[in-house]
């Protein structure tokens, strides 16, 4: 009896855990800002000695991940993850400049979009983004005589393309991957060497130099990069081409950057698996952002910025974020998205 008394107790407790883990995850995922606390508890792994020491690239040199022992610095195939600290920017600025590169930065600033968040984008990306580099900005949007005026620094220019509005919010995500393809085969193709393709409601607040780039980039998504795999939000709907299966993915990622033939490529596989979706009635969870999650799933990035790189000030201070580069607006989706 008593032995029996004793499992039925422990069942209990057992039941009384579970339910509480359960009311975490549920106040965790729906947005409970002190439970969302509880993330930095979350271990994001470590990367081995023998990988740390061959960390590095073209324009970051020899790469000190050993100065972060707080946060995961590598990935498991072989690519560093960029935290502040472990880079030299002089040595990156220097790589960068004996290279004689123009880098291209996209944005589309469609409906309210523009007036709201454009200037400050572009204002503050004359302050901070690839300072002493060439740089092209290339802003899509259908209304190019509401653009903002701007005092653009030496080497520095603008180029507006002008698209067609889309009815739907969601469709105007979903047309980014078929126009950006266009314009790498266009004008921003012929004239960048490497592309880094951005929201326009974020704005920069500190440097955020050539340590960024590679042939292929992906940003950890600040909101997720403490997440367990089976946990992030990537596409599980079988019928769709981003699907990815149960054990699938490696992190979950929102921007990318890379060469302009990496970008053919990534933009040809998203737009391909787009039209593929609608065509059936479709729609992924996060639309062209689940696409490139099953591109960088198959095609591994040869680097990855860490959260620092694109902040959300919603989630609040974290140690870890020493530094960050790029600050997402407050999102205003019942007044910009009507």
């Amino acid at each position: 009896m008593a032995f029996k008394e004793g499992l039925r107790a422990r069942k209990k407790t057992l039941w009384r855990l579970i339910l509480l883990a359960l009311g975490l995850l549920g106040l965790l995922l729906y947005g409970l800002p002190v439970v969302r606390h509880l993330e930095v508890l979350i271990p994001m792994g470590f990367c081995p000695s023998a990988t740390m020491s061959q960390l590095g690239d073209n324009f970051t040199g020899v790469l000190h991940p050993w100065a972060r022992p707080e946060v995961l610095t590598c990935t498991s195939w072989g690519a560093p993850i960029i935290w502040d600290g472990t880079f030299d920017p002089d040595v990156a600025q220097q790589a960068a400049g004996e290279r004689n590169l123009t880098i291209g930065l996209t944005v589309f600033a469609v409906g309210r979009y523009l007036e709201k968040y454009l200037a400050r984008f572009l204002e503050t990306a004359e302050q901070h983004f690839m300072v002493g580099q060439r740089v092209l900005y290339y802003v899509f949007t259908e209304r190019p005589t509401a653009m903002p005026r701007l005092a653009l620094g030496p080497g520095r220019r603008l180029h507006v393309q002008r698209v067609v509005r889309e009815q739907r919010w969601q469709d105007v995500s979903m047309a980014r991957m078929s126009t950006l393809r266009a314009a790498l085969a266009g004008r921003l193709g012929r004239e960048a060497h490497f592309v880094l393709c951005m929201d326009v409601d974020q704005h920069f607040s500190g440097a955020f130099g050539p340590e960024a780039l590679a042939e292929s980039v992906a940003q950890l998504h600040a909101w997720h990069y403490h997440w367990p795999r089976r946990l992030l939000p990537f596409e599980r709907d079988a019928r769709s081409a981003a699907a990815l299966a149960p054990g699938q993915g490696d992190f979950y990622y929102h921007a990318t950057l890379g060469s302009v033939a990496a970008l053919r490529r990534l933009t040809t596989h998203c737009a391909r698996g787009l039209r593929q979706y609608c065509a059936r009635g479709l729609e992924a969870r996060w639309h062209d952002e689940s696409h490139l999650n099953k591109f960088f799933w198959l095609h591994k990035p040869a680097k990855v910025l860490s959260p620092e790189f694109c902040w959300s000030p919603d989630i609040g201070p974290r140690a870890e974020i020493r530094r960050p580069r790029l600050l997402w607006a407050r999102k205003e989706y019942a007044l910009l998205r009507t």
